[in-house]
């Protein structure tokens, strides 16, 4: 199941809360709530989600609440409205959902690149923190694989679409020629980076990094630009054109009076780009003289909608991909009511032919017993095996009854004994719903 808050619904400013504290929600829920078998935490800028492995469905509603508690634990938004504030999925639209995530189709700006990563990251953290299963990782997994055949298919990666494109081009007619632009970059992490790529291909070559966890001399040495400290930063706000922020500080990094105060006996024009979910920039900036900011709420707002030819194929590729996600894991989810079958039957074949030394014979005996019991096995196998993938549990039902009146077969007389434990080998070295 999958519990998903977005800027569908939500404000940012609710998001920002819902994401405090991500990766120790996980591992709380796993903890504290015995149905819940493993966890994800996907929180980005415009979305809070978590991905529950819940080890039955009659449990789902049990798990919705314990997430809740502990969500609101850790951000102090009321449980109850938490309930009422997310979406809960089940079953195939858990993996659809994902996927389209995945692939930047759930996103502000419809293709971007950046949640792809993110959506890895996720995983990664969730291994770290040890609250991933087989499940969960074979979701993860798959939806990193539909983004990849989505941006193949489509080419919407690659047409550079991103929150950071967006964002700049709401400023660029306020801005002289991008080889004279002088910015200022507020951040270290992957936003930075995309950011900072994002500026230097439009042309943009005077550009200095400041972070307020002081990474900022690091990252920028390895990228070709000039870092600042905080000593810096006030003098260099006093002349520069464009502001670009996202580090996801604790608080604001730029307060109205302060860049008040640098800016005193200037007007030249100012435009302040606040990616951070947690507002690098105080919002009151924008009752400055000269000064334009655009924040994630603008972006959602000025974002295209995006009705094309390449989204309608995108979207085809997801629900085609989740669809056969669907089906493979519910192959997997019923197998063992087969394999119980045909071990029954195939079983006593294996160890008669591993016990059977001196009688080639009986060996060659042994090889036509094992030659129809598979033909009988096999009709039956192939309709439980496409039961299973439709989902048809009375077609599946029909189909293991008729496996279970396959008899046991009579084996052929030994010529000595040789006293053998079973084995299940006989369906293991072949597809067991192949047949």
């Amino acid at each position: 199941m999958s519990l998903v808050a977005s800027h569908h619904d939500l404000d940012l400013a609710v998001l920002e809360r819902l994401s405090a504290a991500t990766h120790a929600v996980g591992r709380e829920i796993v903890s504290e709530c015995p149905p819940v078998a493993g966890s994800v935490v996907l929180a980005t800028c415009n979305r809070f989600e978590l991905y529950l492995d819940v080890v039955d469905a009659e449990h789902v509603s049990a798990a919705r609440a314990a997430a809740a508690l502990v969500v609101s634990r850790h951000t102090g938004y009321d449980a109850e409205r938490i309930v009422s504030d997310v979406h809960v999925r089940t079953g195939a639209d858990v993996a659809e959902h994902l996927f389209a995530v995945a692939s930047g189709l759930e996103s502000m700006v419809v293709g971007e690149r950046e949640i792809a990563g993110q959506v890895r990251r996720a995983l990664t953290a969730a291994r770290r923190d040890g609250t991933t299963t087989t499940d969960l990782e074979a979701l993860f997994q798959v939806a990193s694989r539909t983004s990849r055949a989505v941006e193949a298919a489509t080419g919407l990666g690659a047409a550079g679409r991103s929150m950071v494109s967006v964002a700049l081009d709401l400023v660029e007619d306020g801005l002289s020629d991008w080889p004279a632009v002088r910015c200022v970059l507020v951040g270290t992490g992957s936003y930075a980076g995309a950011s900072l790529a994002a500026l230097k291909s439009r042309g943009c070559q005077d550009i200095h990094v400041f972070s307020p966890s002081g990474r900022a001399p690091a990252f920028a040495a390895a990228r070709g630009v000039l870092a600042l400290t905080t000593r810096d930063l006030a003098g260099a706000l006093d002349d520069v054109d464009l502001v670009v922020a996202c580090s996801g500080a604790a608080g604001p990094v730029l307060r109205a009076e302060a860049l008040a105060a640098a800016r005193a006996g200037t007007d030249r024009p100012l435009a302040i780009i606040d990616l951070a979910l947690r507002h690098d920039v105080d919002p009151g900036v924008r009752e400055l003289p000269g000064v334009r900011l655009v924040s994630l709420t603008t972006v959602s707002e000025a974002a295209p909608d995006e009705r094309s030819t390449p989204i309608e194929t995108a979207r085809a590729i997801v629900r085609r991909t989740a669809a056969e996600f669907e089906a493979q894991q519910r192959v997997r989810a019923w197998n063992p009511a087969v394999i119980e079958q045909r071990v029954r039957v195939l079983g006593a074949i294996e160890r008669a032919s591993r016990g059977s030394e001196a009688s080639q014979e009986r060996a060659v005996a042994l090889r036509a017993v094992r030659r129809r019991a598979r033909a009988a096995l096999h009709g039956p196998t192939v309709r439980a095996r496409e039961a299973a993938r439709r989902g048809d549990a009375e077609a599946f039902a029909a189909a293991v009854a008729e496996l279970a009146a396959v008899p046991t077969p009579e084996l052929p007389s030994p010529s000595r004994r040789v006293a053998e434990p079973p084995t299940r080998d006989c369906v293991e070295d072949e597809s067991v719903l192949g047949g």
